[in-house]
């Protein structure tokens, strides 16, 4: 599973986002890491604002508490996420990312 920094109640995390993806979804690939697949272009920040939109959405939050610290112009982002507790976040994104991995197709 991937490394979550926790600061507080702030939780900061390295994610892979692959955009143009066929549909979107949270998934760890193979070697741990999160991996974000969007449909977004990476063109204008589009990827970026629906990185942001995926995690508030599928945590409930509003976009204010997910912030990308790093990696705008890159495919490996670092995001922080506020707005409750770290064990609840955390909890929350790898049940997400685990969701999705059990619904590959075989």
């Amino acid at each position: 599973m991937p490394d979550f920094k926790i600061e507080r109640e702030n939780v900061s995390f390295w994610l892979r986002v692959k955009p143009r993806a066929a549909r979107e979804r949270l998934t760890v690939d193979s070697s741990g890491q999160l991996c974000l697949e969007l449909q977004a272009p990476p063109t204008e920040g589009q990827a970026n604002e629906a990185c942001v939109y995926f995690f508030a959405r599928a945590l409930r939050l509003p976009q204010a508490c997910v912030v990308i610290l790093s990696g705008r112009k890159a495919r490996r982002k670092l995001l922080r996420v506020t707005g409750r507790s770290a064990a609840e976040t955390i909890t929350q994104i790898k049940t997400l990312a685990a969701a999705a991995s059990n619904r590959r197709p075989r």
